[in-house]
């Protein structure tokens, strides 16, 4: 009985601590793999983001092939779809109005640490705006970038880093869609050239 009585007892711990346990683990994780870039990377500690917002493995509510990202505007959520019918959940900040993009496309680019350009309508709506900032600390696009082309042309709309705790969740960015720099580093070492990406109106 004595026996019986221990093994309900960390049976139990385990279902109350268990999930605390796998994010701190993550955590850690996360951070090593930051230790390693060139340049300081912000690491924001999942306790401090809404649970909504932080990577997780969901149930998918989709059903396209393995390896697909789906990025829903509405609810600010991006899906890698994985096996068994789950898929890996990055929150995201996505375009405010009027600068969004949705359709499909295909990655065919990622950089590490890349470069930052102004758009031609950057430079239209501000004269004398247009300049690049290289890759590093302060660079809009934040530590990766994957580039969404569709049609063998470059959409100029990208999948990229440098969000904050403050702005995922929320319709911000110029058009492309923002996450974390740790989610962003995590998801380009999951995805493949030429994956499928889906971007779903936030209007339909």
């Amino acid at each position: 009985m004595l026996q019986r009585r221990r093994v309900l007892t960390q049976a139990l711990a385990y279902l109350v601590v268990g999930p605390a346990v796998c994010n701190t683990a993550r955590a850690a994780q996360d951070q090593n793999s930051l230790n390693r870039e060139p340049y300081l990377v912000r690491f924001v500690d999942p306790r401090w983001i809404n649970k909504k917002w932080r990577r997780q493995v969901v149930r998918s509510p989709y059903k396209e092939p393995v390896g697909t990202i789906i990025v829903d505007a509405r609810s600010r959520f991006l899906y890698l779809i994985q096996d068994n019918g789950t898929a890996l959940r990055y929150g995201v900040a996505v375009g405010r109005e009027g600068f969004g993009w949705a359709g499909m496309a295909n990655i065919a680019r990622k950089a590490k640490w890349p470069s930052w350009t102004s758009t031609a309508r950057m430079d239209t709506e501000t004269p004398g705006y247009s300049f690049q900032i290289d890759g590093g600390p302060g660079n809009p696009l934040g530590a990766r970038a994957l580039y969404l082309y569709a049609n063998g042309k470059d959409t100029l709309y990208r999948l990229h880093g440098g969000g904050t705790r403050q702005t995922i969740g929320n319709a911000v960015s110029a058009g492309c869609i923002r996450l974390l720099d740790q989610d962003i580093i995590d998801l380009y070492g999951r995805v493949e050239m030429g994956a499928k990406v889906i971007v779903i109106d936030p209007r339909a």
